[in-house]
């Protein structure tokens, strides 16, 4: 073998070893939009018959191979990009390899749709962490988007280069095929924020957060944080029962950069963030509130909190994009504040679709003041 030979071969081989060990660190996973589907021969009808039947995924129980367009009794089973997608029914999962950067901190994004199943939820967890809080439970009852999908996201820390995530339906019922619809599953490696001299909150812009799909038009779901210790929207907390949804500028009305925060849910539907502040010393909290041009119209309502201090900040929305600056100025009474929105309704598109919406918060920024001008 002569030398120009060699060296050929070994870079080649080291071109695939690279490909094998490469980083997803904001993308689809590979056939994470199950595109590239079993073999006829591994099929009986749309149940997939072996573990390794889908490129990429090893799956386990009863999971079904669905086309966009697929009938279940008088259901159309519709699937958001391509057209395919899995069902995961009774105790079914799927599961793929990553190879991340041991420290990292991620967050997955997974789209999902109910069909039969009413109480359908969704146990997601990376192997081999096995931590307390390396799984969690995403319950997919309630619909937010008018088409029945939705997208959800759920935040981790790698602590080794190699694991897997696992999606499990965990539910038994009496039609196995009454599982939930998955597609377009992605990750995304989250940088931690900062604070800075121009403002003492955490992504206070909701600039750095989960992955969202360009080809879907419904946002991202960040679940609460009894669902999830490790929140994919970095320096704030969903503390409350329902998720908020996080949003591009490409597919809605963003006041300001490329992301903001829709509260979908009313009073039950929290933001929060912990400050450190000094005691007796003057702050001002300001912050965008308006609407996503999503068609949710009528009077809208953010509530802020600071500590012991509140704002109701009023909009009216005629559903078609905008919104106003308000602020909130305190005193802080402690070392550390709680800063706090949430929506003080509950408010639905105005398509009869029945799809919950809410105003949307941005540029949220934090600084001491002196004194307040008039």
């Amino acid at each position: 073998m002569n030398n120009k030979l060699s060296v050929l071969l070994v870079l080649l081989c080291a071109a695939n070893f690279h490909a094998t060990l490469s980083f997803v660190t904001d993308g689809l996973l590979p056939n994470g939009n199950f595109e590239d589907g079993p073999k006829q021969s591994e099929l009986k009808g749309t149940v997939v018959t072996k573990p390794h039947a889908i490129p990429n995924w090893e799956i386990s129980g009863f999971v079904e191979y669905v086309k966009s367009g697929q009938k279940q009794g008088d259901m159309v089973l519709a699937v958001p990009e391509g057209g395919f997608a899995v069902k995961l029914g009774n105790e079914a999962l799927i599961k793929q390899k990553l190879k991340l950067t041991k420290g990292g901190f991620y967050s997955t994004t997974f789209t999902a749709a109910r069909t039969c199943g009413q109480e359908a939820k969704l146990n997601v967890s990376v192997n081999p962490n096995l931590g307390e809080n390396d799984w969690g439970i995403i319950p997919i009852q309630t619909v937010y988007s008018c088409n029945g999908w939705d997208s959800y996201a759920w935040g981790f820390n790698a602590d080794f280069d190699d694991v897997e995530l696992v999606i499990h339906n965990p539910e038994v019922v009496e039609d196995p095929a009454c599982g939930p619809l998955i597609d377009s599953v992605a990750l995304k490696l989250l940088e931690p924020p900062k604070r800075t001299r121009a403002n003492l909150l955490k992504n206070g812009n909701f600039e750095e957060g989960p992955y969202v799909s360009p080809n879907t038009s419904w946002g991202t779901l960040i679940p609460p944080h009894i669902e999830d210790d490790h929140s994919p929207l970095p320096g704030w907390i969903i503390e409350s029962l329902k998720a908020v949804k996080y949003i591009d500028s490409e597919h809605f009305f963003v006041p300001e950069g490329r992301r903001a925060i829709e509260l979908v849910a009313g009073k039950e539907s929290a933001l929060t963030q912990v400050v450190f502040t000094k005691p007796g010393k003057l702050y001002a909290l300001t912050f965008s509130v308006g609407d996503s041009n999503n068609s949710c119209e009528g009077s809208l309502v953010v509530e802020a909190f600071a500590g012991k201090d509140t704002l109701k900040v009023p909009y009216q929305s005629k559903g078609k994009g905008g919104f106003k600056r308000a602020r909130l100025i305190f005193t802080a009474v402690g070392p550390r504040t709680r800063i706090m929105f949430y929506s003080t309704f509950y408010n639905m598109v105005a398509d009869h679709s029945g799809s919950l919406c809410g105003p949307i918060i941005d540029d949220v920024k934090l600084l001491s003041v002196r004194k307040v001008r008039v």
